[in-house]
C-alpha cells in the first residue's frame, strides 16, 4: 500500500511536465473500451466535469466506445502532448489499464480523485491523490454529487413460448423488437415476472407484492395477458404487445378493457410500436387508466351474473 502521506486532502499541482493552456483530460474505469461502465461511475465522471467547468476549465471526458458523446474522446488516439493535466475519477486506482493510461501521459500534471487507494495504486507515482477511501481516510463519493434528471421506468414483463399456438408464434421476433425499443428510449426498464414462488428471492411471493413493484413504474411493456391486466390494475399505462400473428388473449383482453395500447406481431417492427410507447408516457394515457379498470369491472360484474346463473339450477339457491 502506499505511505499515507499520499492521501491529500486537496489537489496540489505539482506533478510532472505542467503546462498551462493545454487540454485536461478525464477519465476512469469508463474510458476503458473492454471494461465494465457503473453508473456511479459516470455520475462520478459528471461531477468532475461540474467542478473543471465552473472553474472555467478547458476538458474533454476520455469514453468507453459504447457511451462516447460527440463531445467525449478516445484516450488511445489522443495525442499526449495535446494533454496537459489528467484527472483520473472513482473506481480503484490500480491494475493493467491504468498503468497504460497513465503511461500513455506520462507528461501531464496527473490527479485522482474519489478513488480508491490499493495495492498497485503507488506504481502510479508521481500523482496527486484526493482519495474516496485509503489509509486514514474517507470521503464522498464523487457520484453523490452527479447531475441526475428523471428517467421514467419501464416494468418489462415478457411471455413465455406458448406452444398452443402452434405456427402463429411470433415472440422470438416481437421480443426483439422489443429489445430494439427498450434501446432505443429513454426509460429505465426494469425486468419483472409474474410468475411467483415463496423460496426465490428473484421473484415476487404473493401478487400483492407483484402489483406494488409495477405501481412503482411509469409504463409497463408486456407480451403477457396478465403483464396487461396487473399492470392497469396497478394503475399504470401499459404497452401490450401480442406476440401471437394475427391476435390472441392479449388483443381480447385489450378489448374488454378498453385499452387502446396493444399492438400486434405484424405491427412490432413497425413504428406503432414506438409511437405506442410515447403514448404510454403522457397525461392522456395515465387518465385512460381509470376507464379501461371501470370497463373491466363491467364485464367482470357481466361474468359474476353469468357463473352464478350457472350454479343456481344444480345449486338450489335463490340468490
Amino acid at each position: 500500500m502506499p505511505p499515507a502521506g499520499w492521501v491529500h486532502t486537496r489537489i496540489v499541482a505539482t506533478g510532472t511536465g505542467m503546462r498551462r493552456g493545454g487540454l485536461t483530460m478525464v477519465a476512469g474505469w469508463f474510458s476503458f473500451d473492454d471494461a465494465e461502465v457503473t453508473g456511479g461511475d459516470l455520475l462520478a465522471a459528471r461531477t468532475a466535469e461540474r467542478w473543471l467547468r465552473d472553474a472555467g476549465v478547458d476538458h474533454r471526458v476520455a469514453m468507453a466506445a459504447n457511451f462516447r458523446r460527440a463531445t467525449d474522446v478516445a484516450w488511445a488516439e489522443l495525442d499526449p502532448g495535446t494533454v496537459s493535466h489528467l484527472v483520473f475519477v472513482c473506481g480503484p486506482l490500480a491494475g493493467g489499464p491504468v498503468e497504460a493510461l497513465f503511461d500513455r501521459f506520462a507528461a501531464a500534471t496527473r490527479v485522482a480523485a474519489g478513488v480508491s487507494v490499493v495495492d498497485g495504486t503507488a506504481r502510479l507515482a508521481p500523482v496527486e491523490l484526493v482519495a474516496r477511501d485509503g489509509p486514514g481516510v474517507a470521503r464522498a463519493d464523487l457520484a453523490l454529487g452527479g447531475s441526475l434528471r428523471a428517467a421514467p421506468v419501464a416494468g418489462v414483463v415478457r411471455s413465455h413460448d406458448q406452444p398452443e399456438y402452434g405456427d402463429r408464434q411470433e415472440h422470438a421476433a416481437v421480443h426483439r423488437h422489443l429489445d430494439r425499443l427498450l434501446l432505443d428510449a429513454d426509460v429505465a426498464p426494469v425486468p419483472l415476472d409474474t410468475r411467483l414462488h415463496p423460496g426465490e428471492p428473484h421473484l415476487c411471493a404473493t401478487p400483492d407484492q407483484l402489483v406494488a413493484a409495477m405501481a412503482r413504474c411509469d409504463v409497463i411493456v408486456t407480451t403477457r395477458l396478465h403483464g396487461l391486466v396487473l399492470g392497469l390494475r396497478a394503475g399504470v399505462p401499459v404497452l401490450a404487445v401480442d406476440p401471437v400473428r394475427g391476435g390472441a388473449k392479449v388483443t381480447a383482453q385489450a378489448r374488454a378493457l378498453e385499452w387502446p395500447a396493444v399492438v400486434g406481431a405484424d405491427q412490432a417492427g413497425s413504428p406503432a410500436l414506438d409511437e405506442a410507447l410515447a403514448w404510454c408516457l403522457t397525461p392522456e394515457a395515465t387518465g385512460r387508466v381509470t376507464r379501461s379498470i371501470a370497463a373491466g369491472m363491467r364485464s367482470l360484474s357481466d361474468s359474476s351474473d353469468r357463473l352464478l346463473a350457472a350454479l343456481r339450477p344444480s345449486l338450489g339457491g335463490e340468490w
